[in-house]
């Protein structure tokens, strides 16, 4: 770690630690979100960081199509639409997200679907097939073949090996 971020991370302790002092978060809590911006923007992420805060910018475009994306996971994704929408070409669209997130708009969706789909089998206890439908999948087979590329093993395998490791073993339905 260099300084900035040994001073970056000393803020952000000092910040979290003012959660526990009500009479001073409200004067204090400001000043030391100024200090980490402050410190953020003369750091060799400063460009980067300055990107963010401008209405306009690619990364603060490519943020919104991530949000949408978020809150409409199981949706169909048209990402022309969606480029227009954030007034991108499809291709300046595709580099831009690709950048920010290291993956497509589409694998960055199917990434959601599959952990959403995960967390609601071993939570909620769905069956796979129900679990795929809630997130977006038409298909049981395709939502069986990419939830096992994705996650190294089928949906029953996984979840089984999960709570396993979770100690959530349910031995009464015979499941193990």
């Amino acid at each position: 770690m260099d300084k900035v971020d040994d001073q970056v991370l000393n803020a952000v302790t000092r910040l979290l630690a003012l959660a526990s002092q009500p009479d001073d978060i409200e004067l204090i809590a400001p000043l030391v979100m100024d200090e980490i911006m402050i410190r953020l923007l003369k750091s060799s992420l400063g460009p980067k960081v300055a990107l963010i805060g401008q209405e306009e910018s690619r990364i603060s475009r490519v943020s919104k199509a991530i949000s949408w994306i978020r809150g409409n996971f199981d949706k169909p994704l048209d990402v022309e639409r969606l480029a227009s929408q954030m007034n991108m070409s499809p291709s300046s669209f595709h580099q831009h997200f690709k950048e920010v997130t290291s993956l497509s708009p589409l694998q960055y969706q199917k990434t959601l679907r599959l952990q959403e789909a995960r967390r609601l089998i071993l939570l909620n206890q769905l069956d796979a097939g129900m679990a795929g439908r809630r997130v977006g999948y038409q298909s049981p087979s395709q939502f069986a073949r990419e939830y096992g590329r994705h996650f190294g093993t089928p949906p029953s395998k996984d979840i089984a090996q999960l709570r396993v490791q979770a100690g959530l073993q349910r031995t009464a339905s015979g499941e193990s």
